[in-house]
């Protein structure tokens, strides 16, 4: 979650497994939904922390899950919110939470159920040192008592480590991969858009104690997740291209409900698991889907579909993740992707190079030329649905004039699910359409929707 990384996965390794909240907005006196769009700040993650994090909470994800279809507005709201936000590694969207509201900075991530939030009692004399949020500032929070549901050790789909405090109120603690950590009270609070535009309280972390300046805004299909609770029907986001000029960070944009855009996307089935599927190393709360294939440079790799769907054990289950900036892919489909690089760059490549662990096809040199002897790459779903990466886009500039193919080994970091990380979400929609159960994508210049 620190700056500086590729790999900026939110999936959390702590005692137990925590999930996500996701967001459906009311008007005030109605139960009618709406459409928002909010801006999203993209910025950089830890390696360690991010990628560890989203990879692990997928992977511990508790075997429950929630398939209770929404249902869909009555209408196309005529509401639509939208701001920028800016992107080099992660996702990040200022929202303004509480009454009155006050703006925090919370990374986007598809993978994660709990949304938390940086919680400090700002000192009257002088500013905090990083944005967060005061909870004696606003008349409508609350924090949950040691004998809410929520606050036992097991229920369904959500396994959190919780206590009580010395004030009998509920407390929990996530302990990520590489020893970062968020720990404070569970409570509720509203998101406050303007006096007749708002969400009800939701359940959410609010962190006293953290090793990362931002919360988290989870987003997948979790019965606590951002999108859950607030009960939106669909969500979607568009991710620019990332820039590596000094002093300049790309804008994006990101909508809660109907996107007008949304009339030329193709879509894919969301993969959804009912209780009698679920198996150790699936993540039944994961945006899954049916990856068929891999192109590069116009080869067809020889790799089965089987290896992106779960096998008996819930291996090689493939997910969409804003969470996450790479690409992870378990091992079969790792190596033949890097047979292809090896084939095509090979003797460029920088030896014994291994960026964050996960990463060894990196080169010095013109990255311009080295994407150029790649080519495009291109993962193909059901339907003629692809996701188009062109060539001056297969490397990321990581450290030091290093460049590496933005795909990454998950068997590494302990793994088993083939990831489709933000990297290779740029210039394109990602809608979730909880309602259909399907995932859209549309091409689109992120940057220029933004303004």
């Amino acid at each position: 979650m620190a700056p500086s990384s590729l790999f900026s996965n939110m999936h959390l390794f702590f005692f137990f497994l925590l999930s996500s909240i996701h967001l459906s907005l009311q008007l005030n006196h109605t139960t009618s939904l709406f459409s928002l769009s909010f801006p999203l700040t993209p910025l950089s993650l830890s390696t360690s922390t991010a990628s560890k994090m989203m990879l692990l909470n997928s992977l511990l994800a508790n075997n429950n899950n929630n398939n209770t279809r929404l249902k869909s507005p009555p209408y196309s709201s005529p509401y639509n919110y939208k701001l920028s936000f800016k992107y080099s590694m992660a996702l990040i969207v200022d929202l303004p939470i509480g009454t009155p509201p006050q703006v925090q900075p919370m990374v986007l991530d598809t993978g994660s159920q709990l949304s938390w939030i940086q919680c400090h009692k700002k000192a009257p004399a002088k500013p905090p040192p990083t944005a967060s949020f005061d909870p004696s500032l606003s008349s409508t929070f609350s924090i949950l008592p040691c004998t809410h549901p929520v606050c036992k050790p097991r229920i369904p789909d959500f396994t959190l480590p919780t206590s009580c405090d010395q004030n009998r109120l509920c407390h929990y603690s996530y302990f990520f991969a590489d020893g970062t950590y968020a720990e404070g009270n569970l409570v509720r609070e509203k998101f406050t858009f303007s006096r007749s535009l708002f969400t009800p309280p939701l359940i959410l972390g609010c962190a006293t104690e953290s090793t990362d300046p931002r919360g988290i805004l989870g987003m997948n299909r979790g019965r606590l997740s951002f999108a859950s609770q607030s009960k939106i029907t669909k969500f979607s986001y568009c991710v620019p291209t990332r820039e590596t000029r000094p002093g300049y960070t790309p804008t994006g944009s990101f909508y809660l409900g109907n996107n007008p855009n949304s009339n030329t996307f193709k879509y894919i089935a969301m993969l959804t698991f009912g209780q009698s599927q679920r198996m150790p190393n699936l993540d039944p709360l994961a945006y899954t889907v049916a990856l068929q294939g891999i192109r590069i440079g116009g080869r067809k790799l020889n790799i089965s579909p089987a290896v992106f769907r779960a096998d008996a054990g819930g291996s090689g289950q493939t997910m969409v993740d804003s969470g996450s900036e790479f690409t992870y892919l378990v091992n079969e489909a790792y190596d033949k992707v890097r047979a292809e690089v090896v084939r095509a760059v090979g003797p460029r490549m920088k030896k014994g190079y291994v960026y964050g662990g996960v990463s060894d096809m990196c080169f010095d040199g013109n990255a311009v030329e080295i994407g150029r002897l790649i080519g495009d790459m291109v993962f193909e779903f059901e339907n003629g649905v692809q996701i188009v990466i062109p060539k001056e886009r297969v490397l990321a500039t990581v450290e030091g004039g290093v460049h590496c193919v933005g795909i990454a080994n998950s068997d590494k970091l302990g793994a088993a699910s083939n990831i489709i990380g933000n990297f290779h979400q740029q210039n394109l929609w990602v809608e979730f359409d909880l309602v259909n159960r399907r995932v859209g994508f549309g091409t689109a210049d992120c940057s220029r929707l933004s303004n």
